[in-house]
């Protein structure tokens, strides 16, 4: 299988993410946080670095459930910025019935 090149989107995700999993484990070891969730020290420390920026779903949520945090904080946090839909009271008179 071959892999598509990272996109700047992706690497940033992977910055946003490692950053949150590195926040909320704290003060605990990653050799605990990662024995936990099933994975070895070396794939968290890759991922909390970023290096991993897109790491499996199933990763993401074991890392997750041992550090407490759910999977809608995670996406919300390492997702980009969506646009705000604009709602009638920013919407200008005349397009507004």
């Amino acid at each position: 299988m071959v892999r598509l090149p990272l996109t700047p989107t992706d690497v940033e995700r992977g910055q946003r993410l490692g950053a949150l999993l590195r926040e909320a484990r704290g003060e605990r070891s990653m050799l605990d946080i990662a024995l936990d969730a099933g994975l070895s020290p070396e794939t968290l420390r890759k991922i909390e670095s970023g290096r991993v920026a897109t790491p499996a779903f199933s990763t993401i949520a074991a890392i997750a459930e041992v550090l407490g945090l759910s999977l809608d904080e995670v996406w919300a946090t390492i997702s980009p910025t969506r646009r705000a839909v604009a709602s009638p009271a920013r919407l200008p008179e005349r397009l507004v019935s």
